[in-house]
């Protein structure tokens, strides 16, 4: 289970950099985000949740890390993301795409730190 945890988190560091990366280009080529842009985005939250609970299994198996691992991993990405949806909630005009673009990239450090915190580093 920690393997799967592991490879999980090096997965979602490297979608939310695609992500990032993917809204700067769609920024720069002044382009509306598409399904695949909107769907990554669903699919890495899911995928965030689906590694919180994996990482509370762990936690309840014993398998303790340092406290900012639980953080970083966790409780900042969702603060970012609730922040993200709050402020698209109401745009009337495009680039609706913006608000996650930059969200993505304070998650994917985040989540990249965390993954250094959980791997000892």
């Amino acid at each position: 289970m920690v393997g799967l945890h592991r490879i999980a988190g090096v997965a979602i560091v490297a979608g939310w950099g695609a992500l990032f990366l993917w809204g700067v280009g769609l920024f720069i080529l002044r382009r509306a985000a598409g399904r695949l842009y909107w769907g990554l985005l669903a699919v890495l939250q899911i995928l965030l949740g689906l590694q919180l609970a994996v990482g509370l299994v762990l936690l309840a198996l014993g398998n303790q890390r340092p406290l900012l691992h639980y953080a970083y991993g966790s409780v900042f990405p969702a603060v970012v993301l609730a922040v993200c949806h709050l402020f698209t909630r109401g745009l009337e005009k495009p680039p609706f795409h913006l608000f996650f673009t930059i969200g993505s990239f304070f998650v994917f450090g985040l989540t990249a730190r965390a993954l250094m915190t959980g791997l000892g580093g």
